[in-house]
Order: structure tokens, then C-alpha cells, then sequence
């Protein structure tokens, strides 16, 4: 099995922190170099550092607002002038807040769909011409299990990942003759930045908390525990699998 990306490069979105962070690591880890794109430019400059000392690849950041069309062509020239091409794209930047749907705004829907649905669909529509020019790319898009089941208060949350699932599974059909790859990773509960915020709240503590109670291994799940299968995905082991989506996620969702 060869999970060697030696002279290939990646760019993960969200890559400053939490899955995100983890997700650029192991690709690092595999011989990777890796842009950050993430909007925490410091957040993302230390990452970057760190793990370019720790796994001795070019991990560089760039600002990136997956919201912005122009933050995302110039993350892409970026990219290009730094490394010449991109091999591999994984969406990873994401947004969340638990309300029950009829306290949620119009304001709030288009900031989560903006950021977890369309700014997968702008990354996509910048990178994949490149990806068919080369004939050859992979990319591998974080959803959430909520999208596959719902969730309670994160309606909007839920669609946006769910929309995910079908994008992904579309552009699969459409650009496997491309020797493009497209797959899912869809992550239950982690311990991340995001979920350590959202606690703060008391109606949102409460809900993970009983959310917790129904895991059957009793924890959330460490980023650590989802790149692994997200730098499979994106490797030429995986050659043969497209268009599918991955859960991992203690067991609470067994979905077929």
C-alpha cells in the first residue's frame, strides 16, 4: 500500500486547527508539501511552522477566505507559483452554531452555507481545471454525519454537509474520466477548537454532552483519528474508489 506523496503537493482548507491541522500534518508526514488555506493567518503561520520543522516539507499558509472567490484564485496562483501544481485538494474549512432551527436567521443560513457548502463548491470550480489539464488530482471533502441524519439545532448545519455529499458524488461521475477522485470523509463529534467554543454556550454544552451519552465507544473522536483516512483517500492506493463517503464516527451513526 503506497501512501507516499513525495514531490506532490496539497492544499487543505481549514488547515490552521483542529481536523484541519491534523489533516496537514499526516500529509507532511507522508512527504508532502502543503498549503494552509486558512482565514487565521496566525494561526495558520504557526501550524505551518511547526510542522515544517517537525516533518522537514514546505508547509507555507495563505490567507484564505472560502467565502471570497478572489481570496480563492489567488490561493490557487499561489499555490502554483510556489509548487506547480496541485495534486491533491481537501476541504476542510467549516462552520457551526446549535440553534433550534426557528431561532436561526436568514443571515445565519447564508453564513453556513456560505462557508461549509459553497465554499466547497468555489474551491472545486477554481482547482479542478488544473486537475483536468494534468488529467490526474484527488480531492477529498469533510462533511459531518449530521448530514447524513440530522442533528438537533443544526438544521442548517446538517444541509449544508448533506449538500456536500451530493456535490461530491456528482463531480465524481462527471470528472472520473478525468482520473479525478472525489470522496467524503464524514467525521462524527471531534474534540476541536470549534466544539471547545460552542461548549460556552449552555444549550449547545448540553446537547453534546447527551449527544456523547449515545456514542458507543463514550468519547468524541480526536482529529488525529480522521486524516489517516482522508491522506488514504487522497493516495494511490485508493485508485480504485470514487464517489463514496466514509463515516468515522465511534459507532454512533452505523449507516450503510
Amino acid at each position: 500500500m503506497s501512501l507516499d506523496f513525495k514531490d506532490k503537493s496539497v492544499i487543505v482548507t481549514g488547515g490552521a486547527r483542529g481536523i484541519g491541522r491534523a489533516v496537514v500534518r499526516a500529509f507532511a508526514a507522508a512527504g508532502a508539501d502543503v498549503v494552509i488555506a486558512d482565514l487565521r493567518l496566525e494561526d495558520a503561520n504557526q501550524t505551518a511552522m511547526k510542522i515544517s520543522e517537525s516533518c522537514c516539507r514546505r508547509v507555507v499558509a495563505v490567507q484564505t477566505d472560502v467565502t471570497k472567490r478572489k481570496d480563492i484564485d489567488s490561493l490557487r496562483d499561489e499555490t502554483l507559483r510556489l509548487f506547480g501544481k496541485i495534486d491533491v485538494l481537501v476541504n476542510c474549512a467549516g462552520w457551526d452554531r446549535l440553534l433550534p432551527f426557528l431561532k436561526t436567521t436568514p443571515e445565519l443560513w447564508q453564513q453556513v452555507m456560505n462557508i461549509n457548502f459553497l465554499g466547497v463548491v468555489h474551491m472545486c470550480h477554481a482547482i479542478l481545471p488544473h486537475m483536468v489539464e494534468r488529467k490526474q488530482g484527488a480531492i477529498v471533502n469533510i462533511s459531518s454525519d449530521t448530514g447524513r441524519v440530522g442533528s438537533f439545532g443544526e438544521a442548517l448545519y446538517a444541509s449544508s454537509k448533506a449538500a456536500i455529499m451530493a456535490f461530491s458524488k456528482t463531480i465524481a461521475r462527471e470528472h472520473a474520466r478525468d482520473n479525478i477522485r472525489v470522496n467524503v470523509v464524514s467525521p462524527g463529534l471531534c474534540e476541536t477548537p470549534l466544539i471547545e467554543e460552542m461548549r460556552q454556550d449552555e444549550f449547545t454544552a448540553k446537547i453534546l454532552g447527551s449527544i456523547v451519552n449515545f456514542i458507543p465507544m463514550k468519547r468524541l473522536g480526536e482529529p488525529e483519528e480522521i486524516a489517516p483516512l482522508v491522506v488514504f483517500l487522497a493516495s494511490d492506493s485508493a485508485s480504485y474508489i470514487t464517489g463514496q463517503v466514509f463515516s468515522i464516527n465511534g459507532g454512533l451513526n452505523m449507516v450503510g
